[in-house]
């Protein structure tokens, strides 16, 4: 019979705990070294589970701590950074623009190299987000026009953009402004891309819209979303949107004339959000 060092029991045989594992216990103010009993090597290993699990979710709510309070504190920098651009600092605007970009890429755990995209809005309680980041890509496309050497982010900027301002309602008031800036530009080009591209992505959702009766409705957002980012990633999806293109035009326009169908569209597109938001 031996006796072990730790609950101080004879038992039949001892167990060496291993240089590893003795410094792991160590950690969690366990002294005991050498061999110990079977049993008392099943309770530190459960111990010492359970205290990595405790340190994990500790760590974890300390990220989402951490990224709750960015979150509270981007309103801080769009404000500083809209003065910068009130005071002609546009360098000081474009740093602070771009602290907010990399504060939202942290809240949304984007991986290095990933684009912010409006997907990660599709949460109603940050849809109106969407218009914020759109104003910022507008304002950094304009900065970055100021010198060559910015070209390449000026492009991704007016990408952004262009990706952006579908789902916000300064859609229109961004096209007409930008179709007037490609005259002063210093990179036309990238302008003329950035509208092309807006164009081409422009809202489109024509029940939706004649139900809500606003194209940037959030009801109208977060459909669109859900067929941009959720329907059309597969091919029954892209073939239903384009279905939906060739037979919902009447019928919005019966919708718009027909204040009893408008209710009870509106009553039909409330119940698929829902079970959207359920299932996506």
């Amino acid at each position: 019979m031996e006796k072990c060092p730790r609950c101080h029991l004879q038992v039949t045989e001892l167990h060496a705990m291993g240089p590893e594992f003795e410094a792991q216990v160590q950690v969690i103010g366990e002294s005991v070294t050498g061999a110990i009993c079977l049993s008392c090597l099943s309770d530190l290993r459960k111990v010492l589970s359970q205290s990595r699990g405790g340190t994990l979710l500790a760590q974890e709510r300390a990220k989402e701590a951490y990224r709750l309070d960015l979150w509270k504190n981007r309103v801080a920098l769009i404000k500083k950074a809209r003065d910068f651009m009130s005071g002609k600092n546009y360098t000081a605007a474009a740093v602070t623009y771009e602290k907010y970009l990399k504060v939202l890429e942290i809240v949304f755990a984007l991986k290095k190299g990933q684009p912010l995209t409006p997907k990660v809005f599709k949460d109603s309680a940050r849809t109106s987000e969407i218009t914020v980041v759109a104003s910022v890509y507008w304002d950094l496309l304009r900065i970055y026009d100021t010198n060559d050497k910015y070209n390449e982010r000026q492009h991704n900027a007016g990408k952004q953009l262009a990706s952006f301002i579908q789902y916000s309602p300064i859609y229109p008031d961004i096209i007409k402004r930008a179709e007037a800036f490609v005259k002063s530009a210093k990179n036309p080009g990238i302008i003329k891309t950035f509208i092309k591209d807006a164009t081409q992505q422009r809202p489109k959702c024509f029940i939706a819209t004649s139900t809500y009766g606003d194209p940037f409705a959030p009801e109208v957002i977060y459909l669109r979303l859900f067929r941009d980012y959720f329907l059309c990633k597969y091919a029954l999806g892209r073939f239903f949107t384009r279905i939906y293109y060739v037979i919902s035009p009447p019928i919005a326009d019966a919708i718009e004339r027909r204040p009893i169908l408008k209710k009870c569209s509106s009553s039909v597109l409330n119940h698929v959000i829902k079970c959207i938001r359920h299932i996506y």
